[in-house]
């Protein structure tokens, strides 16, 4: 059997120049059972469009249905209320207020020039003491600690400040 005339609509349509009634040709030729051997490959492109255009309409009772839906009651859902629940807003207000504290703590701790033994006032087990001037052990000789008294001496007379010698 000779199909010439679905050959030139099939070059039409590929060439995009087919008209609706042409297509609809197309579409009813390839939904038969018997497609010869040749044109076998086009018949799944046409029997695809008829069942996508199948399965695109919705029922007559679809606007029933689905205003039924939405106009339906619900009933509201009693919720169990528990202690922790209850008690959320204070675990939060209890937890921000941490939060500042520790904050503020470490905004002290590191604006402070001091050193932590000298915040603490104890170091070892010891008290610490603040100390001026130059430290005398008993390592030290007396030409090492008089050349740093003067050297604080002398750094010290812009800032006005007498030492003992």
């Amino acid at each position: 059997m000779d199909y010439k005339y679905i050959n030139q609509l099939l070059e039409r349509y590929w060439s995009g120049e087919t008209s609706l009634e042409e297509e609809k040709i197309l579409r009813t030729f390839f939904s038969q059972e018997d497609v010869p051997a040749e044109l076998q490959r086009y018949k799944d492109l046409f029997a695809y469009q008829g069942a996508q255009r199948r399965e695109e309409t919705l029922g007559e009772d679809f606007d029933r249905k689905l205003m039924a839906v939405i106009n339906a009651e619900r009933e509201p859902k009693a919720h169990a209320v528990t202690l922790t629940r209850r008690l959320r807003p204070l675990f939060k207000s209890a937890a921000i207020v941490a939060i500042f504290l520790t904050l503020g703590n470490a905004a002290q701790v590191s604006l402070n020039p001091e050193t932590p033994s000298q915040v603490t006032g104890v170091d070892n087990g010891y008290r610490v003491m603040p100390t001026v001037g130059a430290s005398v052990t008993l390592k030290d000789s007396a030409k090492v600690d008089s050349m740093h008294r003067f050297k604080l001496q002398v750094s010290d007379e812009n800032t006005k400040e007498v030492f003992i010698k």
